[in-house]
């Protein structure tokens, strides 16, 4: 692994960015471009690349009624997260041998999954986050690796949201409180040749 940020060893999470999540962004093409800049720049820098998804098992089991974001799903069909395809990596950030898949059940990417075991077995210290949606993981996500004293980088157009001004609003005045917020071009330029 990758020794950056003063001795920190790093991890890219890729949150998120699935078939069913994706769909939800209107335009995709410039989120999708960013990402992929930031996956082959870690490749290249031997940066763990970690993908985080959202899944659960046929009928949703996991997913208590009284959960109002999670219980809408069981409903809705169009959005469905109980399948191998629905769980699977959006084909245009695709996941390489060595990439390491993390299945979640809850929002953040800690919760309901062995995300923290594996960063620990890799003795990651440093999270560069990206994903959908920027109001959703990323935020979660952030928080919770704040609370563990993880250092935290996110890359301002390597996430998404729905709504952009929820997007603007985190990334420009509530994230730069726990995390070093830059664009993924920045990020890039910072990493060794």
């Amino acid at each position: 692994m990758e020794q950056n940020n003063a001795g920190k060893k790093t991890a890219l999470l890729v949150m998120d960015v699935q078939e069913a999540t994706i769909k939800m962004l209107p335009d995709n093409a410039g989120f999708v471009q960013s990402v992929n800049r930031a996956i082959q720049t870690a490749r290249s820098n031997n940066i763990a690349v970690i993908y985080v998804v959202v899944g659960f098992r046929k009928g949703y089991p996991e997913v208590s009624p009284n959960n109002k974001s999670f219980s809408v799903i069981q409903k809705d069909h169009s959005r469905s997260f109980d399948t191998e395809e629905a769980a699977r990596v959006h084909a245009s950030v695709a996941p390489q041998p060595g990439d390491i898949i993390i299945t979640k059940k809850r929002v953040s990417a800690f919760t309901g999954s062995d995300l923290e075991v594996v960063l620990r077995s890799l003795g990651i210290t440093h999270l560069v986050l990206t994903g959908i949606a920027t109001s959703g993981v990323v935020l979660s996500t952030l928080r919770e690796a704040a609370d563990k004293d993880y250092a935290i980088s996110v890359l301002s157009d390597c996430c998404a949201d729905r709504d952009e001004e929820v997007h603007r609003v985190l990334t420009s005045k509530v994230f730069t409180r726990q995390a070093d917020v830059m664009s993924g071009d920045e990020w890039v330029i910072s990493q060794p040749a």
